[in-house]
């Protein structure tokens, strides 16, 4: 969500890390590793989040040229699997880096999905049926719908893609099961029937998706002159550490146990769960919580097998507070485990009274995360830095 806003108190005495606050010389040379190695990190799992993306669009398209009941599950299987390592990027938001300038056409939500296409009572709702409104569709078009009347009116991105393949969820037990025959070629028509449509839709949405992954990777891409990474890696480390941590506060905090938490917690809406017609919410808070501890160890398990490590914000911090350094390592690590806790379906876990195992595991993660931010706070206070949110 947009919503969630992690406020940055950084007075100018506090610009540069106190480096005898270890009484080590080294450590302003660690703060410099620590920093070049989270933009290496960054980039591996954007680099990955593209090109999962990448076979995201091959599997659609497979699909549209043969559809079947085994292709859209192939289609769906490689939505899936894109979600894995872009997740474990939304910690590198909230600090106005590259991913904020496309992000609400990448990840936004909740949506109402009956702006894109029919829905229960709504045969004929959407873009997809409004042929007088919109007699073309093209990738301009559907950038331009996006959160025009309202945040909720979502017409790109994962989630977009997401109600195309699997439609609305309407089973308590699973998710939702779109016939594959809305796509069905014998049933296309014209071009400006609702199968020909929705094919063009559900291709054009992908290709978007590619595309502002890649404008991300590149960003983050090294030996290319003039791009975010360079800015990140040679500005004061104090700078870039800042916004490491802002951005992993924010996540868990007022994003995790707040937006994507607390509000489906409190509502017990199916609508406010963040994958909710696949069914992946559970999913979508595990990855999240290991991209936290990603950041924080300094290690990523790239899509390959490959594991990425180097210096993480622990190693800085256990030369300032060893302590807080354990105590945080801990949190991460329970922040991990309490999304993994909570039953599937997500919808389900919300539903019946607090002393239910469901609500009770969902209200577990929400202390859990807000802890975990609390403590990254306390971090960046140990390390000169001053967050609050």
């Amino acid at each position: 969500m947009n919503r969630a806003r992690f406020l940055l108190l950084l007075p100018s005495s506090v610009l540069a890390i106190r480096s005898t606050m270890a009484g080590d010389v080294d450590l302003p040379a660690l703060q410099r590793a620590v920093v070049t190695h989270h933009a290496r990190l960054v980039h591996a799992a954007y680099e990955d989040a593209r090109t999962t993306a990448e076979a995201l669009q091959k599997a659609v398209a497979d699909f549209l040229i043969a559809p079947s009941a085994g292709r859209v599950a192939v289609a769906r299987q490689a939505w899936l699997a894109a979600r894995v390592p872009y997740l474990q990027t939304e910690v590198c938001r909230f600090c106005d880096g590259p991913i904020e300038q496309v992000e609400a056409f990448v990840n936004a939500w909740p949506m109402d999905e009956a702006l894109i296409d029919y829905v229960v009572g709504q045969p004929q709702a959407g873009v997809i049926h409004a042929v007088k409104e919109f007699p073309q569709l093209t990738k301009e078009l559907l950038l331009s719908l996006n959160e025009k009347e309202g945040e909720k009116n979502i017409s790109v991105g994962f989630h977009a893609i997401e109600f195309l393949l699997w439609g609305q969820d309407t089973n308590p037990q699973g998710p939702g099961n779109r016939p594959w025959q809305d796509y069905d070629l014998a049933k296309a028509g014209d071009a400006q029937s609702p199968v020909a449509r929705r094919r063009e839709y559900l291709r054009l949405t992908c290709e978007l998706l590619v595309g502002h992954l890649r404008q991300v990777e590149e960003a983050w891409a090294p030996e290319r002159k003039g791009n975010f990474r360079v800015q990140f890696v040679t500005q004061p480390p104090a700078q870039s550490l800042t916004l490491i941590l802002k951005g992993a506060g924010t996540l868990a905090g007022p994003e995790l146990s707040g937006e994507r938490l607390t509000v489906a917690y409190e509502t017990k809406e199916q609508e406010d769960e963040h994958s909710c017609f696949s069914d992946n919410t559970h999913h979508d808070f595990l990855y999240d919580a290991l991209g936290l501890e990603n950041v924080w160890l300094g290690r990523y398990r790239r899509a390959s097998g490959e594991l990425v490590s180097g210096p993480g914000l622990r190693d800085l911090l256990q030369r300032v507070d060893a302590k807080l350094a354990e105590k945080l390592t801990a949190h991460a690590a329970a922040g991990v485990a309490a999304a993994r806790a909570i039953p599937t379906p997500f919808d389900q876990a919300i539903l019946g009274p607090d002393t239910a195992p469901g609500r009770q595991a969902v209200k577990h993660a929400i202390a859990t995360f807000r802890a975990e931010s609390d403590l990254f706070a306390k971090a960046g206070a140990a390390l000169g830095l001053k967050l609050r949110f």
